[in-house]
């Protein structure tokens, strides 16, 4: 049986690697997606030291040029992309007074925009083989919106719902779309241990039948 590939965008100490490090304990090779080289040159090295299969790639989420490269290179690569994680967001307080439309702007692309092309990037191949998943990292704030954080609140309501409907849309197609929504703060050590949560994106991937997870 051929290895599975899982792209892991906005990758890191966070959610990121925990998701990244569950699918590959599960024999998943693993593509590490995020801005900073030398941090991403940790991450391999960390994965390496554990026997896993790792790749990285350096991209901005809000650069959608940087974001298709990615898609390019592993499809190139290993054929498709079986599992597609978009886990970046900018994750800033802002009341909706006091936002620039530049600032706006950045936050609707990282937050939701690039998570729609990312999709797209892994669609055509995942529907020739008529199956594959689109994982997305929600929280809180979509189901209880706080002024203070009015971007995040807006763009991550905005993302469950894409998660949503691409399921409506895709799921009869073989291709499954979920979205793991974290009601509290990410820590080790915690109820919001991130390794703990990784456990819920790979049971929405294995399991396919919920679209959505909350983790509270």
């Amino acid at each position: 049986m051929n290895k599975k590939t899982i792209v892991v965008v906005g990758a890191g100490k966070g959610m990121g690697n925990h998701i990244a490090e569950k699918f590959a304990e599960n024999d998943f090779r693993v593509v590490l997606a995020a801005r900073r080289e030398e941090k991403l040159a940790e991450y391999k090295e960390e994965f390496a030291a554990k026997g896993y299969e790792v790749y990285t790639k350096a991209a901005d989420a809000s650069d959608t040029e940087s974001l298709k490269d990615i898609f390019d290179w592993t499809i190139e690569q290993f054929g498709v992309v079986d599992v597609l994680v978009y886990n970046a967001a900018i994750l800033e307080a802002g009341f909706p007074t006091s936002l620039s439309q530049e600032e706006f702007a950045k936050h609707f692309q990282v937050d939701l925009a690039s998570a729609l092309f990312c999709t797209q990037q892994v669609i055509p191949k995942q529907l020739e083989q008529k199956n594959g998943t689109i994982l997305f990292t929600g929280g809180g704030f979509a189901l209880y919106p706080m002024a203070e954080y009015t971007c995040v609140s807006l763009f991550k309501a905005a993302l469950r719902a894409l998660a949503f409907t691409l399921n409506q849309e895709l799921n009869e197609k073989g291709i499954f779309t979920g979205t793991v929504t974290i009601m509290g703060n990410i820590a080790e050590g915690t109820h919001y241990d991130p390794s703990k949560i990784a456990e819920k994106y790979w049971q929405l991937c294995t399991e396919r039948k919920d679209v959505e997870i909350v983790f509270k």
